[in-house]
């Protein structure tokens, strides 16, 4: 019985924490469905259950699992109502068209720009209820900004499916995002109407375009994604740099640049009025300071576009305030808890993205850390300054640590590769991120409506240069950067499940939490992976063998399918099939356009052309309608990929396993597989094949 009092005395109240994870659980089974669930059994079950809690409150065990029922339901009705609310997908001619309409957003890119036109018609027809984004010719000289009016005359595609099956649906993204097409100009834009009075977006791209016309290259580029949340400028190679070294999260405003900005404002706001001794005595100096602080942070989220993990930050740092003023405890899980309900109450399909993921993971790790260590880094603080300067550092390492470990899960899934450097990374680019670069960047902002700007920006360059400096240096160590072969989603979940369990939990009950990780780690260990991949563009055929990765790719734009096919297999570049020969120990023979791919007990045919014969082959992969020729088990042609999509083989004792996009997806309101032409058509793949013997 003492122990059973000591449990519940240290688990009281963090049950409620659990109630946005069942949130959570029923928007992942909303988009697990394949096919589009009905709303309103979803509704009546969250409240039904919702009001039974209420009535059985009293009792722990009936009221709480209809509270747990209730959320799971509440979650699987939002993403269902989500999706209701977004526009229909919008036709998109295959032929060059004349795009005409308001632009929402200027993106400056490495070479060129880009724009986002919202209202797009095409060709003078009527305006679309979805936006489309066109990359403009690098050369084009027009001057445009948010609000104007222009046309281009473009290409446009409705967006791609997932390049191989559970690989990353972009039709998901863009259907919830509002977007409907995306392209490249093939003729000069031109500005048909300027705009008429200032925008938040242009007052954002002026204040990028002002930081870095003060600091030319990559250090504006990087300058300007801190203090605006516009990183497309940034070149690829610091971009890899970043991603490499473990600090891409610089790279993503979030929790640190508006804790940065908030913490700044407030204390300048409570050392400038603890200064004077009238307002000192006789005003609420810190809660003035915290409601300072917290507008500071509402104009940096809205200056830096208002994304998802900001947005996270800030409803926290909200609540936060209202601890301060309240003179309640400032840190705390149930505002973390609170912060992920409102998300998923307001955009639940969030929760199928990496940004959501990565940071709700690696605040959930801090704060639990926090919780954890604070009495004994309040002990180990006192005394001599070396030991509160011990206490910062080892601090550091363990935020590092705990905040990276906890994020390399989802990292590992969604990129395909682990950053191993990530704390001595971060010991170095956090501090100097914090108490350099966006002082001067706040600062910065400060001066730019007086034009002396660049007063700031040139220290905060130096700043940049150091971060610059740490991302290439840790990027070009040794096993940097870990590739890692695609796994199930099953098991991230249990991964993800161990963790919630690992940090929410006070008591030694939180210890089962490493057993799932550890569950969800050996789930992913043992998932056996495809040996032949099949685009869902038609673009990309590729296939392993004795530990090598084969590829045949066409003409068209197949880079990210290329990528994604190395990622299944965990890195590495894939060699091209032969012209003629023989490959990987005699498993690969190619001759006169054909291909026969030995994979012991099964044997593939891949075929440029519809075969003549395809006697002995359990699989035959051909670039053009085969027909009632072939009689083999198994044959994907362009018929077969434009109505299942995406395709990959994987051969076992128990024999040929196909599983097609179309399977994993289902017919949900965001797929196109309609859309997925021809596999035969301009810029299908050119297979170097071998004859079948």
């Amino acid at each position: 019985m003492a122990v059973r009092d000591r449990w519940i005395s240290a688990e009281r109240g963090r049950f409620a924490l659990f109630l946005p994870v069942w949130m959570a659980a029923g928007v992942i089974v909303y988009f697990a469905q394949i096919t589009e669930p009905l709303l309103w059994p979803g509704a009546c079950l969250a409240v039904g259950a919702l009001a039974g809690a209420v009535v059985l409150r009293r009792r722990a065990l009936g009221g709480g699992a209809l509270l747990c029922v209730g959320c799971a339901a509440l979650g699987f009705s939002s993403a269902g109502l989500a999706a209701r609310r977004a526009a229909p997908w919008a036709d998109v001619p295959r032929t060059a068209v004349v795009l005409r309409g308001v632009v929402a957003r200027v993106e400056i890119l490495p070479a060129g720009r880009r724009v986002t036109v919202v209202a797009p018609s095409l060709d003078g027809g009527a305006a679309l209820p979805r936006a489309m984004r066109v990359r403009l010719r690098a050369s084009d000289p027009v001057v445009v900004g948010a609000g104007d009016t222009v046309a281009v005359r473009a290409l446009m595609r409705l967006p791609a499916a997932p390049a191989y099956p559970g690989g990353w649906d972009m039709q998901r993204d863009a259907y919830f995002g509002g977007m409907a097409a995306f392209g490249f100009a093939i003729g000069p834009a031109s500005r048909v109407q300027v705009a008429q009075g200032g925008t938040l977006q242009a007052l954002r791209e002026g204040v990028a375009a002002r930081v870095m016309a003060g600091l030319p290259g990559a250090r504006g580029a990087i300058a300007a994604t801190l203090l605006t949340g516009i990183g497309t400028a940034i070149p690829p190679a610091d971009r890899a740099a970043f991603q490499a070294s473990g600090l891409a999260h610089l790279l993503a405003v979030a929790g640190l640049h508006i804790g940065i900005v908030m913490g700044l404002v407030f204390a300048a706001v409570r050392r400038g009025l603890g200064a004077m001794e009238f307002t000192a005595l006789r005003w609420p100096v810190r809660q003035i300071a915290a409601v300072a602080a917290l507008a500071a942070g509402g104009a940096y989220l809205v200056l830096t576009g208002a994304h998802v993990p900001i947005l996270r930050s800030f409803a926290m740092a909200s609540l936060v305030t209202l601890a301060v003023l309240t003179g309640r405890r400032a840190i705390s899980m149930r505002a973390l808890a609170l912060a992920a309900a409102v998300i998923m109450l307001t955009a639940p399909y969030e929760v199928m993205g990496v940004s959501f993921q990565m940071s709700f993971a690696a605040v959930l790790a801090l704060v639990a850390g926090w919780e954890a260590m604070r009495p004994r880094l309040r002990l180990l603080g006192l005394g001599r300054w070396w030991r509160g300067a011990a206490v910062y550092g080892g601090g550091l390492a363990g935020t590092s640590a705990l905040a990276g470990t906890a994020t390399l899960p989802f990292a590992a899934y969604h990129f395909g590769n682990a950053m191993l450097w990530y704390v001595p990374a971060n010991m170095v680019a956090v501090p100097l991120t914090a108490l350099w670069v966006m002082p001067w960047g706040v600062a910065a902002l400060v001066l730019m409506p007086v034009g002396l700007q660049r007063l700031a920006l040139v220290p905060m360059g130096w700043g940049v240069s150091g971060l610059l400096a740490v991302a290439h240096g840790v990027a070009g160590w040794p096993s940097a950067v870990m590739p890692v072969r695609q796994f199930p989603a099953g098991a991230l979940l249990v991964m993800a499940s161990g963790l919630v369990w690992l940090c929410v939990w006070r008591s030694r009950l939180r210890r089962a939490g490493v057993v799932v990780m550890l569950a969800g780690l050996g789930l992913a260990w043992l998932a056996a992976s495809p040996d032949v991949l099949v685009s869902g563009d038609g673009h990309v055929v590729a296939a392993r063998l004795g530990g090598v990765v084969f590829q045949a790719e066409g003409k068209g734009e197949p880079g990210f399918a290329r990528e994604a096919a190395a990622r299944v297999w965990g890195g590495g570049v894939a060699a091209a099939f032969p012209q003629t020969g023989k490959a990987a120990g005699d498993r690969v023979r190619c001759v006169a356009g054909q291909c026969v791919l030995d994979f012991g007990a099964h044997r593939v045919l891949l075929a440029d052309a519809a075969p003549a014969s395809c006697g002995g082959m359990d699989v035959v992969v051909a670039r053009q309608s085969v027909g009632g020729i072939c009689r083999a088990p198994i044959v994907v042609d362009p018929e077969f990929v434009a109505s299942r999509g995406a395709a990959s083989l994987t051969f076992g004792s128990g024999g040929a396993h196909v599983l097609t996009d179309r399977e994993v997806r289902g017919d949900r309101p965001w797929v196109l597989l309609g859309t997925m032409r021809g596999a035969a058509g301009r810029g299908a793949a050119r297979l170097p094949m071998a004859q079948s013997e």
